[in-house]
């Protein structure tokens, strides 16, 4: 037998989920309790071999596919190099595509080291990381500016690769920059660097590439000017898009004093429902954000099938998703 009054609130809305779930358009929609509709077709963060996922646009499409996504946002790290594939893949394959990127910004509040260590996080984070989309037609003198704002963002990957390059090469694991670039079809990064250097047999696995050289704070990593959450969001904004903080478990801070911070940074909306929070979490930073009078979104974070990842499959509940994409 069930207990429901030893569940949290948000087990408890899992399990009215399983209770009323129904098909829509071929997709999961599930009405939950109070009438709270909740749909799993939703999958608005990750990445391709444009940045440093594994797949191609159309591998990745395809996934998204056999896993019913219906509103699928492809969010590369700093490019928006994919947006023309993926909406064409999207458009064969019956999805609506939703444009994206997800932007390296600045850390703008101090960690607390208890927090990251409760959430298995081994070192400070060195950046922010914030999801914009462009849901409907961008307007197209904000997308221009964005465009050449957001392209030294993505260059400067180059210049940093190779210092990082130098760097390893310096601790004696020679490793050549035309193979680390030769692995990236967009924007090059450390997972790239990492892959060459496990198939060099300088470590053994990616993780132990990050964990000892590459990661935040780590020997080999070169850090870069970031911009701040306002600005980001400014630029977005004039463009017709709207922002949310991606994967806030990872920064290392309270999540009210965060989510505060957002709203007074202009950010629309946060990634309550990432693949790395708990039930607990996600019913926490759910609660929270309706609280601030903030969205929230859903998100796989889909890079590989690494440890039996997959896209899709996060429930969320649609009334509380930015306006823009629960309409898309």
């Amino acid at each position: 037998m069930i207990c429901l009054s030893r569940m949290t609130k948000f087990q408890q809305c899992l399990i009215w989920m399983i209770c009323f779930e129904i098909r829509w358009r071929g997709s999961k929609l599930l009405i939950g309790a109070k009438g709270m509709m909740w749909s799993s077709s939703f999958d608005l963060h990750c990445h391709t071999t444009h940045s440093d996922g594994s797949l191609s646009v159309d591998e990745l499409a395809d996934e998204m596919a056999k896993q019913q996504v219906s509103v699928w946002s492809l969010t590369d790290h700093d490019t928006i190099a994919g947006w023309d594939e993926a909406k064409q893949a999207a458009g064969e394959r019956g999805i609506k595509f939703v444009p994206g990127v997800e932007l390296t910004c600045d850390v703008e509040l101090p960690w607390n080291n208890e927090i990251l260590e409760a959430n298995s996080r081994n070192r400070p984070p060195s950046s922010w990381h914030l999801l914009a989309y462009f849901p409907y037609d961008p307007i197209p003198e904000g997308l221009h500016k964005f465009e050449q704002w957001l392209s030294p963002l993505h260059e400067d990957r180059v210049p940093r690769m190779l210092e990082i390059i130098d760097k390893v090469n310096a601790f004696g694991m020679e490793i050549d920059a035309e193979d680390v670039f030769s692995r990236a079809k967009g924007s090059v990064g450390r997972p790239h660097l990492a892959m060459a250097m496990v198939d060099a047999g300088h470590v053994k696995t990616m993780d132990d590439a990050f964990e000892q050289w590459l990661g935040d704070g780590r020997p080999c990593n070169v850090e870069r000017p970031k911009p701040s959450l306002a600005e980001a969001s400014a630029l977005v904004h004039a463009a017709g898009g709207i922002t949310s903080l991606a994967h806030p478990r990872y920064y290392g801070v309270d999540y009210e004093t965060l989510i505060q911070h957002l709203k007074a940074s202009n950010v629309d909306a946060i990634e309550a429902f990432h693949r790395s929070h708990s039930d607990d979490e996600r019913h926490r930073l759910w609660k929270l954000a309706q609280t601030y009078g903030l969205a929230i979104t859903v998100g796989s974070d889909f890079h590989s099938f690494r440890g039996g990842h997959r896209p899709g499959n996060m429930p969320v509940v649609v009334k509380s998703l930015p306006e823009l994409i629960s309409s898309a």
